[in-house]
């Protein structure tokens, strides 16, 4: 008799929820835009970029050089060196003549990008104890080199050239491992690939689309993360048929996530979420908290995705700095993804290892504030200077990027619970009547729950 009832609901809810089960995305934007995203990617806030490819072995851009802050990076060197146009590219040509001759050509570094020193386990440990929640692994940038065995890439991959080892497989099997949500980077474009020059509908039917969906296939990625698009519009990268592929036949159709940049029309409108470049879309101002859209800002610890070892310390955020941002973007609505270039042996540069490891220490303090919230929309219209919010259900973190010196007074709450500074056994005196005041305790600096950023947690709020 049980059996027969467990049998009638299940049918009365395909009944009434016909969407939970056969959910189908055709291939038009209007159709893609509608599939949500899943709730895993909103809850991380915080994951690891990873650009590493044989720009990786000259590692070279002019970092401090009075240009753009898109001429500063690493991994447009091949570009930068051949396509004589914009001031940089004297500053490319002058240092690849002077250390390499100007006969050595750029498809000679591939032998040299060995990662003979590269352990992808070591890896996935660093990126554990740095408190991030997903990585997204260049798989192929614009120069066309695959981190992975490539039909389309013969002998322009990690397997047949170099390092002769499928280096993205590697790395996806050791971040699995660990319990992170594992993703690609993937260049729709390649600057010098003669059929991508020459015959674009051939290029996407016979090379791009197949390298994309063998990415999908054969590692099951959480993130496709494309970029490259700005060439034409997302109809002639054929971007919604690939899409509606994923979302409805892929093996990752409902974990999947991908974001905006799929067509030069595509940023910040068509996609998955939106995505920001050192708090830029294209040339503008990227995102706010008015945004309710999901969205991440990605950036390098330093001016470079790939590995620059020009850089030195004036050219990396500090720690602190990097704690701050990240308070920001997700009391704003957003994701980081941090990048970290390693160099061609396969280490991940000291300086970045310590950032990372400094942030996985906050964030064994203060995670709580940080994973799983969301924006608190009812936040001062006035912003309280270094001061943030987040809310989780009925708690509400109070972010303080400095130590305040005084009183924190918040309007629009009638009543709390509790209020702690976490990570401390010291109690917080509050009051709320309409606003909440918050006393900071005294406490001597020796005994601070953490180096930066301090948080309040509001318990039980009534607004």
């Amino acid at each position: 008799m049980k059996l027969r009832q467990h049998l009638l609901l299940l049918c009365l809810f395909c009944l009434i929820s016909p969407a939970v089960w056969s959910q189908k995305y055709d291939s038009s934007w209007e159709s893609i835009d509608k599939r949500p995203i899943p709730a895993w990617f909103s809850d991380a806030k915080f994951g690891i970029f990873i650009h590493w490819g044989v720009y990786s072995v000259p590692a070279w851009a002019p970092a401090d050089a009075p240009i753009g802050v898109y001429a500063k990076y690493a991994e447009w060197y091949w570009n930068k060196l051949l396509v004589n146009s914009g001031e940089e590219h004297k500053y490319f040509k002058a240092f690849h003549d002077s250390i390499y001759g100007s006969k050595f050509q750029y498809q000679d570094f591939a032998s040299q990008f060995k990662a003979e020193l590269f352990e992808p386990e070591k890896w996935a440990d660093v990126f554990t104890r740095a408190g991030a929640k997903y990585v997204v692994l260049t798989s192929k940038h614009h120069e066309g080199f695959c981190l992975w065995p490539s039909e389309q890439s013969w002998n322009w991959n990690s397997v047949d050239i170099g390092a002769h080892r499928d280096l993205a497989g590697d790395l996806s099997k050791a971040v699995k491992a660990k319990g992170l949500h594992m993703g690609f980077y993937y260049s729709l474009y390649e600057w010098f690939n003669p059929l991508y020059k020459s015959n674009l509908e051939k290029y996407v039917d016979d090379h791009m689309i197949p390298q994309m969906k063998d990415l999908v296939n054969r590692y099951q990625p959480d993130v496709l993360w494309t970029d490259g698009e700005w060439d034409h519009p997302s109809e002639k990268w054929k971007s919604t048929q690939f899409l509606s592929w994923l979302y409805n036949d892929s093996p990752v159709k409902n974990s999947i996530v991908v974001n905006d940049r799929w067509g030069k029309e595509t940023r910040a409108k068509h996609g998955g979420y939106y995505t920001t470049e050192y708090d830029l879309v294209h040339d503008k101002k990227g995102i706010d908290k008015a945004v309710t859209h999901s969205w991440e800002e990605c950036r390098g610890i330093g001016t470079s995705f790939g590995y620059n070892r020009i850089e030195d310390l004036d050219n990396y955020m500090s720690s602190k700095a990097l704690i701050d941002l990240l308070v920001e973007k997700v009391s704003s609505g957003g994701n980081l993804l941090l990048d970290i270039g390693p160099t061609a042996d396969g280490l991940i540069p000291v300086i970045m290892q310590e950032r990372l490891l400094d942030m996985g220490d906050w964030l064994r303090v203060n995670g709580e504030a940080i994973y799983g919230t969301q924006v608190w929309r009812k936040s001062p219209d006035k912003s309280i200077p270094g001061v943030f919010f987040t809310l989780k259900g009925n708690d509400l973190f109070v972010i303080c990027t400095k130590w305040p010196q005084g009183p924190i007074v918040i309007p629009g709450i009638e009543s709390v619970q509790t209020v702690s500074l976490m990570g401390s056994p010291i109690k917080v005196k509050a009051s709320a009547n309409g606003s909440l005041t918050i006393h900071p305790p005294a406490i001597n600096p020796a005994n601070m729950p953490c180096q930066h950023a301090w948080v309040f947690k509001v318990s039980n709020i009534g607004i």
